[in-house]
């Protein structure tokens, strides 16, 4: 059992940075490849940016590739999603997920692949 709390949200200017974390509970974290996702209001979840259990390996969204970086440390139970040069079309509330067994870049994007969900935090970006 992985319980995820999302924190780190807020409202920003486009062009601004935010930092997103992800704490999780359970001592088999670094076992679990981690994502994140989005889902703006009238709009299915979609995909982020993903991250294997070692972190050797980095997914992202075309959208989203070179502006966010996500990264994790499996010492202290955390998730990171670093977002740089936002966008309104970034608005969105961002969920991080944990799921065992994933492993490969198909899976890690798929958000059905997933067995652990947060409850999920609100991104605005005005323009």
């Amino acid at each position: 059992q992985v319980q995820l709390a999302e924190s780190g949200g807020g409202l920003v200017q486009a062009g601004g940075s935010l930092r997103l974390s992800c704490a999780a509970s359970g001592r088999t974290f670094s076992t679990y490849a981690m994502g994140w996702f989005r889902q703006a209001p009238g709009k299915e979840r979609e995909f982020v940016a993903g991250i294997n259990w070692t972190g050797g390996n980095t997914y992202y969204a075309d959208s989203v590739k070179g502006r966010f970086t996500i990264s994790r440390d499996n010492a202290k139970n955390t998730l990171t999603l670093q977002m740089n040069s936002l966008k309104p079309e970034d608005t969105a509330n961002y969920y991080c997920a944990a799921g065992r067994y994933l492993t490969s870049g198909d899976l890690i994007r798929r958000d059905r692949a997933y067995d652990y969900w947060g409850q999920g935090t609100q991104v605005t970006v005005s323009a």
